[in-house]
């Protein structure tokens, strides 16, 4: 899978860059928004812009779910660069939510280097990342592929439909994360997920069905499949945090227990608190609400969790759902080749490393 991102990642990129250049100018403005009505200021619009996305783009990241598309594309016997400002949609959309999130969480890293708010700023990384919610619209505006209107109004409401649910999915999180115990079942966990991370896999699924112009049955199940495996991705990338802090010993450096520093509540800590002893519950809910944690208190909040079995329990729920997602594909009519791309996905997102 990773041969499969690296191939596609600079092509994305390159697409992405057509869309908001790294270098902003009045002519790009005047066609991509139309005619000033006064005068631009090209300068601002790209510390404001173009500088923050770029800055968090070129610090890596893998453009799975822009990938994902593409494969989707494939699987329906289409030839996938033929719809690649499409693929575009989902990351784009991706990165503001993360920069969002950034400072919704007060995060102090994102991608090894420091999260957007503090290099730009709030007021600019709030702006840019609530930009990109918008500038993927201008995609379907733009109609590239001359897509039928009634497409492209089917594109425009899944695409209404699916945002509107991410941010019950973030306002859920975040009222969690400001409340001292955990009083979260299993399933509201994972409706949140569904929303807030499930919603952009989403997106990617039903917007390759819908321009490509398959039956609604078809996009209902591959945006099953998509939905599973993204939930799947977040417990994953949970489990990932807390064994990346497990093996990391006396030397945590930054960035390394993040979880638990944000004290978040994850399906680990739901776990625990279900399963454990009173007394580790108490102590496990006052490590989360302190204001900061030293590395011995993440340590220890780890341990907890280990002890309580929660770790192994959320690996194998990030399994279950990768194979739920996988049966979501077998009814279908795919290309075989790239059929089998989509399956070794949910195996890539439960067992990757980083």
């Amino acid at each position: 899978m990773r041969d499969v991102l690296e191939e596609w990642r600079p092509v994305i990129d390159a697409e992405i860059e057509r869309l908001l250049p790294r270098t902003i100018d009045e002519a790009y403005l005047s066609d991509f928004f139309g005619p000033a009505v006064y005068a631009y200021d090209p300068g601002a619009i790209q510390r404001a812009l173009a500088a923050p996305l770029w800055d968090l783009l070129d610090r890596g990241g893998k453009r799975w779910r822009a990938v994902l598309f593409l494969v989707f594309c494939e699987a329906f016997g289409e030839d996938p660069n033929d719809y690649l400002p499409y693929a575009c949609i989902p990351e784009i959309l991706h990165n503001g939510t993360i920069i969002v999130d950034d400072v919704e969480d007060e995060a102090t890293m994102r991608r090894g280097e420091p999260a957007l708010h503090h290099g730009h700023g709030v007021d600019v990384a709030l702006n840019a990342g609530n930009a990109m919610y918008f500038l993927p619209l201008k995609i379907i505006t733009r109609n590239p592929g001359e897509l039928q209107p009634a497409t492209r109004l089917a594109a425009y409401e899944m695409l209404m439909h699916e945002l509107n649910r991410t941010h019950l999915g973030q306002g859920m999180d975040i009222c969690w994360h400001n409340e001292r115990g955990v009083d979260i079942t299993e399933a509201e966990y994972l409706e949140m997920c569904a929303c807030k991370t499930g919603c952009l896999g989403r997106i990617v699924a039903r917007l390759a069905a819908i321009v490509t112009g398959q039956d609604r049955e078809t996009e209902i199940a591959v945006a099953r499949y998509a939905e599973r495996m993204s939930v799947a991705f977040q417990i994953a990338d949970d489990v990932l945090d807390v064994e990346t802090s497990m093996e990391a010993g006396g030397d945590f450096g930054k960035g390394v227990g993040n979880d638990v520093r944000e004290g978040k509540k994850t399906l680990m800590v739901i776990h625990a608190a279900d399963t454990a002893d009173p007394e580790a519950v108490a102590r496990l809910e006052e490590l989360l609400w302190a204001e900061e944690n030293t590395d011995e208190e993440v340590r220890e909040v780890v341990e907890l969790l280990s002890e309580a079995g929660s770790v192994d329990y959320a690996r194998r729920q990030a399994r279950d759902l990768a194979a739920q997602a996988r049966e979501h594909l077998a009814p279908l009519d795919l290309e075989p080749e790239p059929a089998e791309r989509l399956a070794a996905f949910t195996r890539f997102v439960v067992e990757r490393e980083a």
